[in-house]
């Protein structure tokens, strides 16, 4: 006979567990505490199994009967309703969302901060809304290139964002819950990154206009500091507001930029001229005894703003002609036309890739004893412009690295 809620609330429990059937394998288990537990039997490959429905009355009669429907209908195709119910509780978990905090928990400890900022901020911003709480393999390229096509609407290149999905993925076939990598078919499919050229002052005059208008600067201290420093040692700005009093050797004229603050994550050496130790020495008595070189304003545990270049530009009046990541252009232009150095030093300061004859990559000392000449004459120069001098291009014979 088939059950009525009436029954159920009527029947009291006893010393011992015991069963209300209702038919078709669905019975209500009764506990001596009161529990009533709705519970399915079936068999599946000659095996007698059974899973639990919930407990009743958050499970009513005619919805515990629904689920019997259903798990019915899974036997009657050939599924096994338990082993359907584990797979759905993993789905539940392998979430996009949740893979990518596991991958990136992993490795997101090497990354310099603003790294992890932009990486941060396309995930929660781009993808997660589109596939953030879907089952990672679930996930089809169409779910995909749905949240890529809404980053290029807003006329930014969305490659970065498939780059990170695919890592995503690749984490999640190397941990054993992903299939495959849907987004790995995509980039083609994706507006080709435009390259944007830092605003650059490069002829001399109007260098020695910017430099002079950089010691007018009346901002704080240690901004003032910040932009006499920059165009001397021309290093990423990002690098420059992360300087720590541990990476600076005045003795030794040396500054060593650890890997996990440079971009390319190999560690960098940066001499420095005689000016950049004045600098630096004028610094030291006001920030020495806290951890950056250039601390920020509300506090001292932590670098000056990444904004801090860009107001002290608009101030100055070169709000598009020139911003502080141009110093980099500035020196790679001048140091090759005009003080004609060889090319392979002036890019090895600037920390990108080179390699020797052999193919092999320079590490960090190399061609150091050049590279402090070289920064020494970078100094000179750009004090003789600042002060009128006139510079006139010439060779540097022997000097070839």
């Amino acid at each position: 006979m088939t059950l009525t809620d009436t029954k159920i609330k009527n029947t009291k429990p006893k010393d011992k567990p015991f069963k209300l059937n209702d038919g078709q394998g669905l019975y209500l288990l009764i506990n001596p505490n009161g529990s009533k537990w709705w519970r399915f039997r079936y068999t599946f490959s000659g095996k007698e199994k059974g899973i639990s429905l919930g407990t009743y009355p958050d499970i009513a009669l005619q919805a515990a009967r629904d689920k019997r429907t259903e798990a019915r209908r899974l036997v009657a195709n050939n599924l096994d309703p338990s082993a359907v119910r584990k797979e759905s509780r993993i789905e539940a978990v392998n979430t996009f969302r949740n893979v990518a905090a596991e991958c990136y928990s992993k490795v997101s400890g090497a990354w310099v901060p603003g790294h992890k900022v932009i990486v941060t901020r396309t995930l929660e911003k781009d993808l997660y809304p589109f596939i953030g709480d879907q089952s990672i393999n679930k996930i089809a390229p169409a779910d995909i290139l749905e949240a890529l096509r809404k980053i290029e609407s807003r006329g930014t290149s969305a490659r970065r964002a498939c780059q990170l999905c695919s890592a995503v993925f690749r984490h999640g076939i190397a941990c054993g819950v992903s299939l495959s990598d849907p987004s790995s078919a995509l980039i083609s499919a994706l507006r080709k990154k435009q390259v944007v050229h830092f605003p650059a002052i490069t002829e001399p005059k109007a260098v020695s206009v910017l430099l002079r208008a950089v010691d007018s600067y009346s901002g704080t201290f240690v901004i003032q500091h910040a932009l006499r420093l920059l165009p001397l040692l021309f290093v990423r700005p990002g690098e420059l507001r992360n300087m720590e009093w541990n990476e600076v050797d005045l003795e030794s004229a040396i500054w060593a930029i650890p890997s996990e603050k440079m971009k390319m994550r190999q560690a960098h050496l940066v001499p420095l001229s005689r000016q950049s130790i004045e600098i630096l020495k004028e610094l030291q008595e006001v920030t020495g005894a806290g951890k950056y070189v250039f601390p920020s304003h509300g506090s001292n545990d932590k670098p000056m703003s990444p904004n801090s270049f860009k107001r002290a530009f608009d101030t100055l009046g070169y709000t598009n002609t020139h911003v502080a990541h141009g110093f980099r252009a500035m020196a790679r232009t001048l140091l090759d036309e005009v003080l004609q150095f060889p090319f392979h030093l002036i890019e090895h300061q600037l920390s990108h890739t080179v390699k020797d004859a052999n193919g092999r990559a320079y590490n960090r000392t190399s061609h150091l004893p050049e590279r402090q000449k070289m920064m020494q004459v970078w100094a000179d120069y750009l004090f003789g412009l600042k002060a009128g001098a006139r510079i006139i291009p010439f060779k540097r014979n022997g000097t070839d690295g």
